[in-house]
């Protein structure tokens, strides 16, 4: 991951085709290791390719990477129905808040 950064580093340093000898000087400035195989790698699959393509090609893949909280998506309610889960939605936060401020201090202070 610090040799794609320092790569990207480079390239917005106006480095448009950055060299191993470049991404070395760039690791070695904040005292980080420079791995030679995984530099000659990084730059062997983006030689020849514009910077730009390359991050709009990785979004398109992240895109598709399923990411959050395993929920399942459900279809929204339409009309009337929608309106009834959305009162007691607010009923129950209201519940929540009032519980939360009487545990508050829990009998002590931080600041005592």
């Amino acid at each position: 991951m610090k040799v794609i950064a320092a790569y990207l580093l480079a390239v917005l340093g106006g480095n448009s085709c950055p060299k191993a000898k470049d991404l070395k000087s760039i690791l070695g400035s904040v005292g980080a290791e420079a791995d030679d195989d995984r530099i000659e790698l990084l730059l062997s699959q983006v030689e020849g390719k514009d910077i730009t393509e390359l991050i709009a090609a990785g979004r398109e893949k992240l895109a598709s990477v399923p990411a959050g909280g395993g929920g399942v998506a459900v279809a929204a309610p339409t009309g009337a129905a929608a309106a009834a889960p959305a009162a007691e939605e607010k009923k129950e936060e209201k519940k929540v808040e009032e519980k939360e401020e009487s545990d508050d201090d829990m009998g002590f202070s931080l600041f005592d």
